[in-house]
């Protein structure tokens, strides 16, 4: 009878460990970063790419700053999916990934939207043209 309870137990322990381990954008593969749910192949040709050429990322600023296509939206859903930058997950991740699960994604959409409403002004501004002095 405890056979029983403990065999398939045990399985899914170690299945859940598998899936959920987190990979390391410093040390891993092309496989292991496809493995990440929302990292693709051109995003982990990228990954590969840029680390040979200037070596590890020193952080998910750095990742960020690097690899086109890694911005802070997607930095928090790769984080989430187990990605991690010196071993480090994306600050804020957690809470996200905690909103998206419980159903309440309100903070993190009003977050974007002041992100998204502050990158319009600074566009506006900088293409805002000088008064002439008429």
């Amino acid at each position: 009878m405890l056979k029983k309870f403990w065999l398939p137990t045990l399985a899914l322990l170690m299945f859940a460990g598998s899936v959920f381990a987190a990979v390391d954008v410093n040390s891993a593969d092309q496989a292991a970063l496809d493995s990440i749910t929302g990292v693709g192949p051109a995003t982990s040709k990228a990954i590969l790419a840029e680390r040979e050429k200037d070596g590890n990322f020193k952080d998910w600023a750095d990742l960020e700053r690097r690899v086109k296509g890694v911005g802070s939206r997607n930095a928090v859903k790769l984080s989430a999916a187990g990605l991690t930058v010196n071993g480090k997950s994306y600050e804020g991740a957690s809470a996200a990934a905690k909103a998206g699960k419980s159903g309440d994604k309100g903070t993190v959409k009003s977050a974007d939207k002041a992100e998204d409403k502050a990158a319009d002004k600074a566009t506006d501004k900088a293409t805002e043209k000088p008064a002439t002095g008429k």
